[in-house]
């Protein structure tokens, strides 16, 4: 099982580790815990604490030795919920805090998934209404063919439009049928880089899709036009699907 979202909602991997332990257990006292999460004794009751303080586990006392049983995973969407409202309570603050900032980065870096996602997210919010994309691979699907879905279908949304110039490799993912509001070409096969470039009005995102990738984002009007120039080039001469 992928318990890569629970890291993303701020478990650690002991506290993931001991409510997995705990979902097979059903109710259990510390010694078996121990021995199906394999840390060690002190990591163990240290993180049943904190488990039990976000929730995640309950227990009884019978004598001196408690009895723990892990929630309800569907009482999950609710932590996730209560950590949005109180998110959403500072959010102005923050917009404003970086708003007020004095010096903006005109280049700004990314690393791992969950980076590239937030810099999409920001060419997502750019401004414009056209997204160009040019050497998008099929590495690019690490990040989960439901969330590429989600992402177009905002893009949409927002009412804005797409031209996808997709390597060859990428042909067999069908974008077409599932992307609304684009348009799609593929690059001839046996051209297959890692680099995928996207330019979104005064916004260019490069990604270089390694193991762990690398995003880079740049704020810069005139190299985001001449980018897009250089895209209507090779769009033009590309072969559509």
């Amino acid at each position: 099982m992928d318990t890569a979202i629970l890291e993303d909602i701020g478990l650690t991997n002991a506290e993931i580790k001991v409510y997995m332990a705990l979902l097979e257990l059903g109710t259990s006292t510390a010694g078996p815990i121990l021995e199906k999460s394999g840390l060690q004794s002190s990591v163990v009751f240290m993180t049943l604490n904190k488990l039990v303080e976000k929730g995640f586990v309950s227990f009884i006392k019978e004598g001196t030795r408690k009895h723990y049983q892990s929630a309800n995973p569907k009482h999950i969407i609710e932590f996730i919920d209560e950590k949005k409202e109180r998110f959403e309570k500072i959010l102005p603050e923050l917009m404003l805090k970086q708003e007020s900032a004095k010096e903006k980065p005109e280049v700004v870096t990314y690393r791992n998934i969950r980076g590239i996602k937030q810099l999409l997210f920001e060419l997502l919010e750019a401004g414009g209404d056209e997204h160009h994309t040019f050497g998008s691979t099929a590495e690019s699907l690490m990040l989960g063919d439901a969330w590429w879905v989600r992402y177009h279908k905002k893009r949409a949304r927002l009412g804005i439009s797409a031209k996808l110039l997709f390597n060859e490799s990428l042909k067999a993912w069908k974008a077409e049928s599932k992307y609304p509001k684009a348009e799609l070409k593929y690059t001839q096969s046996g051209f297959e880089p890692l680099t995928e470039t996207i330019i979104r009005y005064d916004k260019i995102g490069i990604i270089i899709w390694t193991k762990k990738p690398i995003g880079i984002l740049i704020h810069n009007k005139i190299a985001a036009q001449s980018y897009d120039n250089f895209f209507n080039i090779m769009w033009k001469g590309a072969l559509r699907i």
